[in-house]
């Protein structure tokens, strides 16, 4: 079996890779856009493989381009595994649509549910606040709020919401999740369908959007949405940034309902230079980094690895997307 696989990743699974998988042939892609097999050099056109890893190694680098060729002009390709937890890119569509498997990767989760903890936790301590008392060398005892007895709405449930809901009732935090889905999960107090979002808006005190983005849930936080929040509701995004309609937030900020937005995601990234959200009092933002951790690549390595065991052994795989929400741009 031919494995598409970026140099980088294959330097820190090569141990593993000839031990438990001793069948596979590496096809290794390098920053430079180079494609080679055992040392002799390929096309993308020749290097006919069966499975591709298009983890972070493939995209931040200049290779992404000939490793995307690559695996969409191989017609035995039967599984990719993105180290994306969304699949928003139009070229997993592609996967998909040529009848390849694709699975998702929620390393990062870990991490992303530790940002938005510490964006809330700073936003209810008025952390700018103390940090330019800090800079002036001003002695000021500042009152803050406690998350304890504060209500939290997640939208997205899976690995990242479930992550936020586990670090926010630890701190004594009630949870609220909205997913398609509203069977009981030990890590909600509440569970409720996407058509109830809206409603549930007003006893928010923390409105978490953790949802990948498709046609129902673009802008989803819109004017409406901001007319319902609460007076010191603080707004998290760390889904995608289409699920935020930004001028209504802006206009929304400038009011002062929400209080404060943590965002680590936008509509247009890199975020121009000349945006309001750069300057504005009530926002915290973030390059869209909110999982970038020492953690994650191991973890991800190590999700990787079970994975291709198991389409090895013929066993059903890990975070497998449905291609329905794939196609549908989620």
């Amino acid at each position: 079996m031919r494995l598409l696989i970026h140099e980088k990743s294959l330097g820190r699974i090569a141990a593993d890779l000839a031990g438990a998988c001793p069948g596979v042939e590496p096809v290794v892609v390098n920053d430079a856009g180079e494609i080679s097999l055992a040392g002799a050099t390929l096309s993308p056109e020749t290097a006919q493989v069966d499975a591709a890893w298009a983890n972070a190694d493939v995209f931040f680098s200049g290779g992404a381009r000939a490793f995307m060729t690559a695996a969409l002009k191989s017609p035995s390709l039967k599984w990719v595994q993105s180290g994306a937890a969304g699949f928003d890119n139009p070229v997993f569509g592609q996967f998909v649509q040529k009848g390849a498997r694709l699975t998702t990767s929620h390393g990062q989760s870990v991490g992303m549910a530790d940002y938005v903890l510490w964006g809330v936790l700073d936003a209810f301590q008025d952390g700018a606040g103390r940090r330019a008392a800090q800079a002036a060398r001003q002695w000021e005892r500042r009152p803050f709020r406690e998350i304890e007895g504060s209500r939290w709405l997640i939208l997205g449930f899976g690995a990242i919401g479930r992550g936020v809901a586990q670090r926010a009732k630890a701190f004594g935090a009630h949870v609220t999740a909205v997913r398609r889905s509203t069977a009981p999960d030990v890590l909600a107090d509440a569970m409720a369908p996407p058509a109830a979002f809206l409603d549930l808006l007003p006893q928010a005190d923390v409105v978490v959007l953790a949802a990948p983005a498709t046609p129902e849930t673009r802008h989803i936080a819109n004017a409406e949405a901001f007319g319902r929040m609460k007076a010191g509701s603080v707004l998290v995004n760390v889904g995608r940034g289409a699920l935020v309609d930004e001028p209504a937030l802006l206009a929304a900020l400038d009011a002062g309902v929400p209080a404060h937005a943590v965002l680590d995601v936008f509509e247009t990234e890199p975020l121009p230079s000349d945006s309001p959200f750069w300057t504005h009092p009530r926002v915290t933002l973030t390059p869209h980094s909110s999982g970038i951790t020492a953690g994650n690549v191991p973890r991800n390595d190590a999700l990787f690895l079970e994975n291709l065991r198991r389409y090895l052994a013929g066993e059903p795989l890990q975070n497998q997307a449905d291609p329905k929400d794939v196609l549908a741009g989620g």
